[in-house]
């Protein structure tokens, strides 16, 4: 999987090039404090799969502009920032098996530099002076903020709904990709109906990116990054849980899944439902859920002639669902 990803920045070396001297831009600061966690923030940053879902649906339609890189730049801020508050929130020690900077710096100073983070977000979006591309940037903060707080939502309802799962990482994960892929082809391309598309690609891949992501917590392993049962710990429920719960309508586990919710389980308890979830197959569940939808997004980028772009596309859904990190 490194290789492909590799194949995917290779074709795009000197945009995302252009893209980081944007980002980094974002960065500086003359404040020593602020320096400090910028610096931290910057140095363990993810693998920049949304800029480069933004870059790769702008070049799919022509040359990648400046203003997409003021684009790219602001989706990642904004992204960072979510981060930022959300180990606020779970009260998380790491973030991509590095030391928050919740944990680093306590919670007034990790609120203030979300703060920080999401304004500049906001810059960055305004330095492409245009408004349609602005409203798709606050758009995609606002749906992800809303996905945030129905998730908090649903975790004090005693209902376990598979749709209430969808809707959630619909709004808290996959808005974003879409947006990404929408507004990356607004820099190409004013054809309606390859802006719609585009953003149903993205936001395909963006389910998928989450269901893998939400897959991830039932595996023990360093290399991923948290725990093993994080997310119950935290009161949520994930789609291979909810399946096997339904399906399986299985009282005792019911009760533990209620007991999740209310965040009354302890560690043994969640072990014993992880435990129940994959005897049950609820991880192959989930990974077809998750291919069905890869599907859908391969058809979309097959709607286009042939080319390294498409190709690369290609190679970034393969990333989103065989990823083991």
């Amino acid at each position: 999987m490194a290789e492909q990803l590799q194949n995917m920045f290779h074709l795009v070396e000197q945009e995302m090039e252009a893209y980081n001297r944007t980002f980094e831009s974002y960065m500086m600061t003359d404040n020593p404090l602020l320096h400090s966690i910028l610096t931290n923030m910057s140095e363990h940053r993810g693998k920049g799969m949304r800029p480069l879902i933004t870059i790769l649906s702008a070049k799919l339609f022509g040359n990648v502009q400046e203003i997409t890189y003021h684009l790219a730049a602001a989706y990642e801020l904004f992204h960072n920032a979510t981060l930022i508050h959300d180990d606020i929130i779970d009260e998380s020690d790491t973030r991509r098996g590095q030391p928050s900077v919740y944990s680093l710096f306590g919670s007034r100073i990790a609120v203030l530099a979300g703060d920080y983070v999401l304004t500049n977000a906001l810059i960055s979006s305004i330095a492409t002076q245009r408004i349609d591309l602005m409203e798709e940037v606050f758009r995609a903060s606002r749906g992800l903020v809303d996905g945030e707080l129905f998730q908090l939502y649903n975790i004090s309802l005693e209902e376990i709904s598979e749709q209430n799962y969808f809707d959630i990482i619909k709004k808290k994960t996959a808005i974003l990709f879409a947006s990404c892929a929408k507004s990356g082809t607004m820099t190409s391309t004013d054809n309606p109906d390859d802006i719609n598309r585009m953003e149903q690609f993205g936001m395909l891949v963006g389910m998928c990116f989450q269901i893998k992501d939400d897959i991830f917590d039932y595996i023990a392993g360093d290399e991923i990054g948290k725990p093993r049962g994080n997310d119950m710990l935290e009161g949520k429920l994930t789609l291979p849980v909810i399946h096997v719960l339904l399906k399986s309508n299985n009282e005792e586990m019911l009760q533990l899944a209620r007991k999740v919710k209310e965040g009354t389980a302890d560690k043994e308890e969640i072990a014993k439902l992880v435990t129940f979830t994959i005897d049950n197959k609820g991880i192959e569940y989930a990974c077809q859920v998750m291919d069905n939808f890869a599907q859908e997004a391969r058809k979309i980028i097959d709607s286009y002639p042939l080319s390294p772009v498409t190709n690369a596309l290609h190679s970034y859904i393969d990333y989103v669902v065989k990823r083991n990190f």
